[in-house]
């Protein structure tokens, strides 16, 4: 793992957002836990990230910008990349989604409408690249996310490379890419807590990627159920799995991971005791039907105390969970 210091001149743009937005709320869904190691938040509420795929990293920090439609992004490295990078970030933190038909589906939803009203303003987050929503799927199946997360973070400090950032007094990882990752040895992977089967998982989805057997263009032309049965040809990834891919890395918001106990417990979390049928719900959210996940997750998030929670104050039970060893079957 090697570490480079980010001096770079910086260089600041404002962003529109579709109304409502909330940078905190969307970050929360985008990183889940504050354990993460590429999307952190500071205690000023900054989201800061280093991208990959240009010669050096570029550091980019996201303000929300009070009374203003808009967002504040610093980005340091070479100013030819903005055009590039400011896509990436509007595409991360989905500042263009309008989501005005799933809050009137939602409102009519009624243990649904009070967690909605509270979340207002999240918008559905993009990973910047395929291969980093086929990896955060694949190592999420069938964990919770604390013991997901765990094993995340020491795949992206054994694999990633660090930036050292200036203000920033914790590490910054660029995500591995599917190249590096292939480099590893098993045992390296094994280390981290990475089953078996999922390494073997990963390493087919890195290789379709490579080949170009399996890239985002294909998948953006392509409809959900089509684009979810490409993603299931590869040995591992299962329905839950392409449907986490679509939503995660293709913003698609017509799929809701409906198949996971996880999902089951989050929505019985919002709902208590009242009486719901879910599939009706979903009927009734329509093309939007996404958004619920989200929601859900925040939920869950809420409720343990983590939406927003600063990056800086990761614990070491944050760094240190537990490390599942067996072997989990493709989600």
């Amino acid at each position: 793992m090697s570490q480079r210091s980010a001096k770079k001149p910086a260089y600041v743009h404002e962003i529109a957002v579709v109304m409502p937005y909330r940078l905190d709320l969307t970050v929360s869904v985008l990183r889940r836990l504050s354990s993460n190691v590429v999307d952190l938040l500071t205690p000023q509420g900054v989201y800061v990230r280093a991208f990959s795929g240009f010669p050096e990293p570029l550091i980019v920090r996201v303000t929300q910008v009070a009374h203003q439609h808009s967002l504040r992004v610093t980005i340091a490295g070479n100013r030819r990349n903005d055009a590039v990078v400011l896509g990436l970030v509007r595409q991360v933190l989905g500042t263009d989604r309008d989501l005005r038909r799933f809050y009137r589906a939602a409102a009519h939803v009624p243990w649904l409408a009070p967690l909605v009203k509270r979340m207002r303003g999240v918008k559905p987050p993009r990973y910047p690249t395929l291969w980093e929503a086929c990896a955060n799927a694949i190592v999420f199946q069938q964990l919770s996310i604390r013991a997901a997360s765990a094993i995340m973070q020491r795949l992206i400090v054994a694999v990633g490379q660090c930036v050292q950032v200036n203000g920033v007094p914790v590490p910054l990882y660029l995500f591995p890419t599917a190249e590096r990752f292939q480099h590893e040895t098993d045992e390296r992977l094994r280390s981290t807590g990475l089953s078996a089967n999922k390494i073997a998982t990963l390493r087919r989805v890195a290789e379709a990627i490579e080949s170009g057997a399996l890239d985002a263009a294909s998948l953006e032309r392509c409809t959900s159920p089509d684009a979810a049965a490409m993603l299931r040809g590869i040995k591992g990834i299962g329905p839950w799995t392409a449907t986490i891919i679509l939503l995660r890395g293709l913003g698609r918001l017509d799929v809701f991971p409906g198949d996971d106990t996880s999902v089951a417990s989050n929505i019985a979390l919002a709902a208590g005791s009242a009486p719901l049928d879910v599939q009706r719900v979903l009927d009734a959210l329509g093309p939007q039907r996404g958004m619920l996940y989200f929601h859900l997750l925040l939920g869950r998030l809420e409720a343990g105390g983590d939406i927003g929670r600063q990056s800086f104050e990761r614990l070491p039970s944050d760094d240190q969970s537990v490390m599942p060893a067996a072997d989990d079957s493709p989600g």
